[in-house]
Order: structure tokens, then C-alpha cells, then sequence
């Protein structure tokens, strides 16, 4: 019941990352400077729970993020109760129990030796000494293999919007039809589908990738049971070191164990449930599986203070060397590139209220509650453009959508505040610039001469509009002068919004575009207007 309860819960307010369905329809409207937009729901309330991320971001960040006293609370409750986090409120680890029980029937003694401790047990304690030594050297990778941020990015980028398509597919196919009660279906699909799918076809770059992962982490539990939350959960390896002092602990009583290994078949964690052997505290996830399978009731878990604590974390020397030297070695080489020390690639346009790129690296958990919130679904994973110590985290993508003039979601839910929380009044006036349009003016229709075209001084929403008109003439391709209005960018009014871009007639390559130049979180890269 508490499984299904908060994966349910964390299903919600996924779902809920949104602008509010009472002013999504008409968002250019309703956005303004003077009424900011909040959720309706605290969608940050998984990520507050998280001890790992609380822990690197401080540690990297060297501030306290409001809301992560949640995540205290747990590491408290693991001193006292174990990893029930893991056993009783993680959602991923809810999905990796239900499709344990998805496997191929193997004999009783090949699933006692499929439950038995496994040395690749090991390898989640490599990882989470890597992202705390990373972070200690000020880049954050937390996000890659946290399991919020994990099951998040992969829910909100890949799995949703790949449903969501293919119902909204379906439902235009029915839309078609000249049949009037599969029309009525379709519109009423659309209504019903829209809301927690999203509008349109979402669309991110690398989702593709990002689902492949996430259904390749499933299927490994046809391998072992809970493979993830055995082997690669670097959370599961964090409680791990606090459940050794619990207080609720497993008793056993060898005299009544006949030895029908049914704790060790259903044990999730592979802790060693059965009498003779040392139970392990650091990988039991809780679940009381092995009391409530066992006929004689041989073992038992009961509250009081142990005689002595349980031995340490098999950890491995490899391991924590490896993970050492790991995380080490990211940072260093993650700054190879030069990103960070000279000025960024100028495709890599960070959502606006970003810290500047140093600082945003040590916060930024790469969870995409920010491209989910987006309402015009602007916001997407970086490939290349960041670098590798920047893989994945948001980029703007002004072809794909653009950055409504007054919209603030991102900052509002960004877990960390690698994205400041501004208010609409506090962009617009400031004002916050996220980069710089300019004109290509070969491929510009009024330009190269091939006809008239204001969409984008129709389009930009400053005041005054940073694009503007002027008369002038221009050679046609015919060789004959055409009298047209030109369009010039004035970058003191430009703020990046990409409108421009996204709306201009000339697709594939627009004729207007913006690059990161002038975003207001660079001193580097700035633009001298000065003449």
C-alpha cells in the first residue's frame, strides 16, 4: 500500500510540473508581469526527500537549499529504520519490485543463487563515492543515476511523450474518419489525453536514448531481482552506511530454520536473511519479506538497541579507489574543453534566472522538472553543446518552441536553484537576457530580395520591440531593386527570447536565430554596445 500510494503520488504530481490546465489554452494571455504563475501542487516534493541530492548540491554548491529538511528527516529515519526509504516510499524501486516478478521460470536452486549477495553489489558504492567527489571538486553528476532525478527525466522526456503520441496519433487517424462517432471519440480523446500527456507532440532531443536506457534498467531484474537497487543505486548505497546503526533489526533462530531457503527467494535486497549467515543491514531494503514467507518463523524483526553495531558496507577496495580516482577524474576532464574558463558554445542558451555556468554546474541535477514545467516545450537535454561535464542539462532549442516573455516556471521548479526563481516583473525589467537574435540576411526574405516578411517585428514582445523595420531596397534574384522593410535587430532591447526564430516563415535554418551572446548571467560574454 505505501509503494502503490507514493509511486502513484510521484506519478501526480509529474503530471501536475505544468503550467495550471485553467490558463494553459490561453497562456499568452494570462502570463503577465503582474500576476505571477505558481503550481498548484509542491512537484518538488520528491526531489526534497532525496538525502543524495541534498547532500552533493551542498557539498558542491556550499549553500542550504529551502525544502531539503525533508531529506534530513529521512536520513534520520534510515538511522533508526533502515532503507525503509527504499523499500516502502522510492518509486523507482516500486517499478524495479513489480517487474522482478516479470522473469522466466528458473528452478528453485538457480533463484536461491540469483538472490544469493552478488560482488557487482559492490559497484553503487563506486558511484556514489564518484558523484561525491566529483561534487567536492564542484561538478554535480548526481542527476545521471539518482533514482528521482532518474525515473523523472526518463517519465517526463521519453515514456509520457512517447504515449501521448502514439494516443494522439491514434485519435487523428479516428479524426479523419467520416464516421461521426469515432470523430466525437477523437475530440474527446484529445481532451481527456491532452492534460497529462501534454499539448501537441512533445518532442526532446535524445529522448530516444533516455527511454532506451530506462526500459534496458527494467529489464535487468530478469537478470536479478531489484538489479538496479542492488548494483547501481548510488541512494540505496548512501542509506546503506546510516541503516548499519538501525534499531529495527533481524533476529534469527537457527534451532527453527529448516532450511527451506524461502527467505533468501524472496529476500529484495540479498542481505542474507538466513540463519547461519550474518545478516546484512546496509543492503536489507525492509520490505519483510523473509518473516512473512518463513513457515517456522525463524526470523523476526524486532526494535531495540543492538549489543553492537553491524559490520561496515562490503565496499570492496576497488571500488572505493576506483570511485576515488573517478570522480577525480571527471572534473578535470569535464574542463578540457574549455567551457567553463572561456566563453560557452553559442548554442547553449540556458533557461533564464540561470547561474552563471560554473555555479549552474554545481547545482543542476539534470532532472528535466524544468523542461517538463516548460509550456512551449523549449527546454531540452544538452547533447554537446555544454560539453561532457554538462550532458543533459537544459538547453533552449528555439526552433522547437521559444521562451514565453513573462513565463517563470522553470525557476519555480527547479529542486536546487541552479535556475533562480524570478518573478515576471523582475524579467521583464531587469531585464534578464538569455542570449542575442541576429539576421542572416541571405536566407532573410525581404533581404535576398525574395518578397516582403515582418513576422518577427510582428512577433517580439518587447517594448520597445527589439526588432524593427526599415525602408529600404533590395536586389531581387531577377536584378531588380524592390522596395521592402528590412529588419534590424537592436540588441540593447533584445532579451533572447527566440519568438523570432521559432515563428520565422523560413524553416529548417530560420533566417533569424539566436546565439548565447549577451545572456546576462556571463560577464564573458557579453555584448560592448557602447559607441
Amino acid at each position: 500500500m505505501s509503494q502503490a500510494f507514493f509511486l502513484i503520488l510521484f506519478i501526480f504530481l509529474l503530471v501536475e510540473s505544468r503550467l495550471p490546465q485553467d490558463i494553459y489554452l490561453d497562456y499568452s494571455v494570462a502570463l503577465n508581469a503582474e500576476q505571477d504563475i505558481d503550481l498548484d501542487y509542491p512537484v518538488k516534493f520528491f526531489f526534497q526527500l532525496d538525502p543524495l541530492i541534498w547532500i552533493t548540491s551542498f557539498i558542491s554548491g556550499h549553500q542550504w537549499t529551502t525544502g531539503f529538511g525533508w531529506a534530513l528527516g529521512i536520513i534520520i529515519l534510515t538511522f533508526f529504520f533502515g532503507r525503509i526509504f527504499c523499500g516502502f516510499i522510492c518509486p523507482l524501486g516500486t517499478l524495479h519490485h513489480m517487474a522482478s516478478y516479470i522473469r522466466p521460470a528458473l528452478k528453485k536452486q538457480r533463484m536461491i543463487s540469483a538472490n544469493q549477495k552478488h560482488a557487482s553489489q559492490k559497484f553503487k558504492y563506486f558511484l556514489l563515492i564518484l558523484f561525491l567527489m566529483a561534487a567536492l571538486l564542484g561538478l554535480n553528476l548526481t542527476g545521471l543515476l539518482d533514482p528521482i532525478a532518474f525515473l523523472f527525466r526518463s517519465l517526463a522526456l521519453a515514456v509520457f511523450p512517447g504515449i501521448g503520441t502514439g494516443i494522439k496519433e491514434l485519435l487523428d487517424l479516428t479524426a479523419q474518419s467520416d464516421i461521426k462517432i469515432l470523430n466525437y471519440i477523437s475530440y474527446g480523446g484529445e481532451v481527456l489525453v491532452s492534460p497529462v500527456f501534454g499539448y501537441g507532440y512533445k518532442a526532446f532531443t535524445s529522448a530516444w536514448f533516455i527511454g532506451i536506457l530506462f526500459l534496458f534498467i527494467l529489464f535487468l531484474n530478469r537478470i536479478r531481482p531489484r538489479f538496479w537497487c542492488r548494483t547501481l543505486c548510488p541512494l540505496g548505497a548512501l542509506l546503506g552506511l546510516f541503516a548499519r546503526f538501525s534499531i529495527l533489526r533481524l533476529e534469527k533462530n537457527p534451532e527453527k530454520c529448516t532450511n527451506c531457503n524461502l527467505c533468501v527467494l524472496s529476500c529484495q535486497g540479498a542481505a542474507s536473511p538466513v540463519p547461519g549467515q550474518e545478516w546484512d543491514a546496509s543492503e536489507c531494503m525492509f520490505c519483510f519479506n523473509c518473516f512473512n514467507s518463513c513457515p517456522e518463523k525463524a526470523v523476526v524483526f524486532k526494535l531495540g538497541w543492538p549489543p553492537h553495531v553491524s559490520k561496515k558496507p562490503d565496499m570492496g577496495r576497488r571500488a572505493v579507489l576506483g570511485g576515488l580516482l573517478a570522480g577525480l577524474s571527471f572534473p578535470l576532464l569535464g574542463r578540457l574543453d574549455g567551457r567553463l574558463h572561456h566563453v560557452s558554445d553559442a548554442r547553449l542558451i540556458r533557461p533564464p534566472g540561470s547561474l552563471p555556468e560554473k555555479d549552474f554546474l554545481k547545482l543542476c541535477q539534470r532532472c528535466g522538472l524544468c523542461m517538463k514545467a516548460c509550456p512551449t516545450n523549449v527546454i531540452n537535454p544538452t547533447l554537446t553543446e555544454a560539453g561532457m561535464a554538462g550532458f543533459w542539462t537544459p538547453n533552449l532549442i528555439m526552433t522547437q518552441g521559444y521562451c514565453e516573455y513573462t513565463c517563470t516556471l522553470c525557476g519555480g521548479v527547479c529542486p536546487t536553484g541552479a535556475i533562480r526563481k524570478l518573478s515576471g516583473k523582475e524579467k521583464i525589467e531587469t531585464p534578464i537576457r538569455i542570449g542575442s537574435a541576429y539576421v542572416d540576411r541571405g536566407r532573410c526574405l525581404p533581404w535576398s530580395g525574395n518578397g516582403p516578411c515582418i513576422v518577427c517585428e510582428e512577433h517580439c514582445p518587447t517594448s520597445p520591440k527589439a526588432i524593427r523595420l526599415i525602408q529600404g531596397t533590395s536586389l531581387s534574384p531577377a536584378g531588380k531593386k524592390v522596395n521592402v522593410k528590412l529588419p534590424y535587430v537592436d540588441l540593447k532591447s533584445c532579451v533572447g527570447c527566440g519568438i523570432c526564430e521559432y515563428k520565422c516563415p523560413v524553416k529548417g535554418k530560420p533566417a533569424i536565430r539566436v546565439i548565447a551572446a549577451g545572456e546576462s548571467r556571463s560577464v564573458a560574454n557579453q555584448i560592448l554596445l557602447e559607441l
